[in-house]
């Protein structure tokens, strides 16, 4: 009994160490497995946001978004061709498709996906204005995890 007892404590301890090492991971695909962020990806695009994991979006937003850099809502996000080509292939590669975020949003926008607006349907839309928050894609606001691509729910603090 005692041999099982360390040989499960073992097996959990290396799977929290082999976990801890997918700090800076996109969401989990399709699949379920945990896709590392691309370093240049995440260099370029946490320069203004957080980087989003591209499993959140279907294929064809990403090329939309990717296709038009130096109209980025609203800013010129532009990179050089060499960069844009290894973000834009990586994205693709990792974009969501599964059933969640097949659907392309409006204006390509994470926040106006289905499943965004019904993870946030109860926040009050005053909370979205406040300076902390500023708006509904400033995820870090409330997502302290973010940054490592976690959203869930467990690691929340909600500016007051």
């Amino acid at each position: 009994m005692a041999h099982h007892f360390g040989t499960t404590l073992l097996r959990a301890l290396i799977a929290s160490v082999a976990l801890a090492g997918f700090a800076h991971t996109a969401l989990a695909d399709g699949n379920g497995r945990n896709v590392p962020l691309l370093p240049q990806y995440k260099q370029e695009c946490d320069s203004c946001h957080v980087a989003y994991p591209p499993t959140l979006m279907p294929a064809a937003s990403w090329s939309r978004i990717l296709n038009d850099l130096s109209h980025h809502f609203g800013t010129d996000a532009s990179v050089d061709p060499a960069s844009l080509k290894t973000i834009t292939a990586w994205v693709q590669t990792h974009a969501g498709a599964y059933k969640r975020v097949r659907e392309e949003p409006p204006q390509d926008r994470i926040t106006r996906t289905a499943w965004f607006e019904r993870k946030h349907r109860e926040v009050p839309a005053a909370r979205w204005s406040l300076p902390a928050v500023k708006s509904a894609a400033n995820c870090a606001a409330c997502h302290t995890q973010a940054d490592s691509g976690d959203f869930s729910e467990r690691n929340i603090r909600t500016p007051r």
